[in-house]
């Protein structure tokens, strides 16, 4: 897998300085992390699921949670986890098709070692299971259903807790709760990929709903929590975990939105074309909750429709501006520290405090390439929307 994979070599080529890396679900767990990228989710109900995940993969798609809590009713729980079974046992079966990292979104403990025990030598799609509403009581048992079902299957398996909880959103119980999430994922380090936020609950909890026009960062009471859970969790200084971007509730429809914009003017090149599509289907915000989430310290988004893929992964790919600053920061010779002047010369790099943003801003350019000088974000996203 790659991103940006589905475009031709020669498109690729003309977008990226040093275009993204390949990896596999073997990957070191640190790569894979950064890697995820845009985690569609989909309800397990869906018959046509392995075929959705085909598509979606021939889209861009590299990371996929595959859901049997929330998106689905109570009384669909068995009938969904029957063809959970057998769509991702119709996956195993594609030869040598690279399909994304899948992960299924369980409601209990139980389901992880039962899941994994019905699927049988088909349970080598899976990646992980995401763990909901976490918290040190409800967690644990997750976590330890996840390492027995790892150790009976021979396979590696990835857990992502979602941080959802009242106790969390609640101010008079959010230290405590964060704090016994702390001494939980450290536990089990190895075994957690990413931690998740689930905004929308938080959100429930007092009645509230972001507007299209509003970001996570708009609402106070949501911003709050983010800011905490990256202050105790998302430390650069190796204790920390790659923490998700919270899901994005609006999308447009049809679900080919930008096509007639990219087609429309023969006076207007795609790029122009693209802003107006972007203004007209109200796709500002999301976009403006993918930089603030990079600005906060997240990294990646939950996504609930196929649009929000190629925006996300497009705002992923590491600036010829940014790269240069990284490795000017990073150069041995600078390892005693200094300021000194951008090769842009339009900022300070300070070495020694910006040295944890210049590490990360160049594993991320690992997964998710380098741009050209003069390629920016609209040129990345009109060039993946090509194809989809």
């Amino acid at each position: 897998m790659r991103h940006f994979g589905h475009l031709a070599p020669a498109v690729r080529n003309g977008l990226f300085h040093r275009e993204p890396g390949e990896f596999t679900a073997a990957s070191p767990a640190g790569t894979l992390a950064v890697a995820l990228g845009a985690t569609l989710y989909s309800p397990a109900t869906r018959t046509t699921l392995a075929q959705d995940v085909r598509k979606q993969a021939r889209r861009g798609t590299v990371s996929m949670v595959l859901c049997l809590e929330d998106a689905i009713g109570d009384a669909d729980v068995t009938g969904a986890e029957e063809n959970l079974v057998r769509q991702l046992t119709l996956l195993a079966d594609d030869a040598g098709e690279d399909h994304p990292l899948l992960f299924v979104r369980v409601r209990e403990p139980a389901q992880i070692t039962d899941l994994v025990r019905r699927l049988g030598p088909a349970g080598r799609v899976l990646s992980g299971f995401v763990l909901p509403k976490f918290t040190e009581e409800r967690g644990l048992p997750f976590l330890e259903a996840l390492a027995d079902a790892e150790a009976a299957s021979g396979r590696r398996l990835f857990a992502m807790p979602v941080l959802e909880s009242p106790e969390l959103l609640h101010l008079e119980t959010r230290t405590e709760t964060l704090d016994g999430i702390a001494r939980t994922v450290d536990k089990y380090r190895d075994r957690v990929l990413a931690l998740r936020l689930g905004v929308t609950d938080f959100c429930s909890a007092y009645g509230l709903r972001r507007a299209p026009d509003m970001t996570a960062y708009d609402v106070q009471l949501v911003a709050s929590v983010i800011a905490d859970v990256v202050n105790v969790l998302g430390r650069a200084d190796g204790s920390g975990f790659t923490i998700s971007g919270p899901v994005w509730e609006y999308f447009p429809q049809p679900e080919r939105m930008f096509k007639p914009q990219l087609r429309r003017s023969p006076f207007a090149g795609p790029a122009e074309a693209l802003r107006t599509a972007l203004i007209e289907h109200d796709m500002d915000g999301l976009l403006r909750e993918i930089q603030l989430d990079r600005a906060n310290g997240l990294q990646g988004k939950t996504c609930i429709h196929p649009s929000h893929v190629a925006p996300v992964h497009a705002l992923s790919v590491v600036s010829h501006e940014e790269f240069s600053d990284a490795q000017d920061i990073l150069r041995p010779e600078r390892d005693g520290g200094g300021v000194l002047r951008s090769a842009y010369t339009n900022k300070m790099n300070e070495v020694k405090p910006h040295r944890a943003w210049a590490e990360r801003t160049m594993r991320r350019a690992e997964v998710f390439g380098v741009a050209r000088e003069d390629v920016s974000f609209v040129e990345l996203l009109a060039a993946g929307l090509q194809d989809v």
